[in-house]
């Protein structure tokens, strides 16, 4: 089953009350589809929420594995809620490898739901992290179709591109960057 706005977080909360329920708790940061739909930036169905990474005060930390005690509450909400298991979704967590964009918790919008709270990206590092992941899919992919919804300025996608050539140097990537940019109207400038 797919998540629209609502669903959504009707999840959280029934993650969140969960958790609360067994006196525990979880702080996470989130980006990709399900992030933008939380933010109503987007309206397109997601399968899943997006996990960068686990917040410990102020320091982040990868999400793989996801904490057991959390693994264990987002099946039970799954069961119950008739979602898939693994609705929350920790792949993303390896871009902290390389590093999120600079001040990227400086600007999240902060969500509370009972014992969880959810860091969301916020609009302007969701065009680096679109980016990359449209240049990895595709023009077609829902990737790009979610980036030319943020209507990113030529600026913005340049900051972008320079952030995501530091994740992948690689010719190959570089190129098909170029060609992404290119197709968003961002004219070759170096």
């Amino acid at each position: 089953m797919e998540f629209d706005p609502n669903r959504l977080e009707e999840a959280l909360q029934a993650l969140g009350l969960l958790l609360e329920s067994r006196k525990q708790q979880a702080e996470i940061a989130v980006i990709g589809g399900g992030s933008l739909l939380l933010l109503g930036l987007i309206q397109r169905p997601t399968k899943d929420l997006d996990v960068v990474a686990l917040v410990e005060g102020v320091r982040l930390r990868t999400a793989k594995p996801l904490p057991d005690h959390l693994v264990e509450a987002v099946r039970d909400v799954a069961r119950a809620m008739g979602l898939a298991e693994d609705w929350l979704n920790p792949g993303p967590t390896e871009l902290l490898d390389r590093g999120l964009p600079a001040g990227f918790m400086k600007r999240v919008t902060t969500r509370s739901f009972g014992a969880l709270v959810v860091h969301v990206a916020h609009q302007s590092d969701q065009i680096f992290f679109k980016l990359y992941a449209a240049v990895d899919q595709g023009p077609r992919s829902k990737h790009f179709a979610d980036l030319k919804q943020l209507a990113p300025s030529s600026a913005e996608l340049r900051a972008a591109a320079r952030w995501c050539v530091s994740h992948d140097p690689s010719e190959g990537f570089a190129e098909m960057l170029e060609q992404a940019l290119a197709a968003l109207g961002v004219d070759d400038d170096g």
